[in-house]
């Protein structure tokens, strides 16, 4: 029950902190760094989006990312190619993972689409520790992800 009170409170403050927020840079820059700031336990969180068939980083905290991702490989790639979002409780486990940090251990990954319905690319959000995301991260991860493009 905390973490749906802390996912209230986060999306309570971007409701307010994106008022009249414009550029898209400035609303992944607000979303990322609130979620990496009031979830303890997200070690890597930040945005991919497609651009001309490539899934390419977008803004981002944590430790460096890797720029672009091998199309078609990874969980990334599995959220936007199943247009849903993957729980994946140990990336070791996860054929094709893409492992541009040897410390995640457990990752998260929600489609993010644009106003008219196609997919834009995906919020992706890791964690040091095994098993850390469930369906109550996918729900409130979910609604925050449609609040990029409003």
């Amino acid at each position: 029950m905390k973490k749906e009170i802390q996912y209230k409170h986060i999306i309570k403050q971007l409701e307010n902190l994106l008022i009249d927020t414009d550029p898209q840079s400035l609303r992944l820059a607000t979303i990322s760094t609130l979620l990496h700031q009031k979830m303890n336990d997200f070690y890597w969180t930040g945005f991919y989006f497609l651009q001309n068939g490539e899934l390419l980083l977008s803004t981002y905290h944590g430790t460096p990312a890797c720029q672009k991702l091998k199309k078609n490989t990874g969980v990334c790639w599995e959220a936007i190619n199943k247009k849903k979002t993957i729980i994946v409780p140990n990336v070791h486990e996860f054929s094709g993972h893409i492992a541009c940090d040897s410390l995640t251990n457990s990752e998260i990954v929600t489609p993010v689409y644009f106003k008219n319905g196609l997919i834009a690319g995906v919020l992706d959000i890791d964690s040091k520790n095994f098993n850390q995301f469930d369906e109550v991260d996918a729900l409130w991860l979910e609604k925050i992800s449609k609040m990029v493009f409003v």
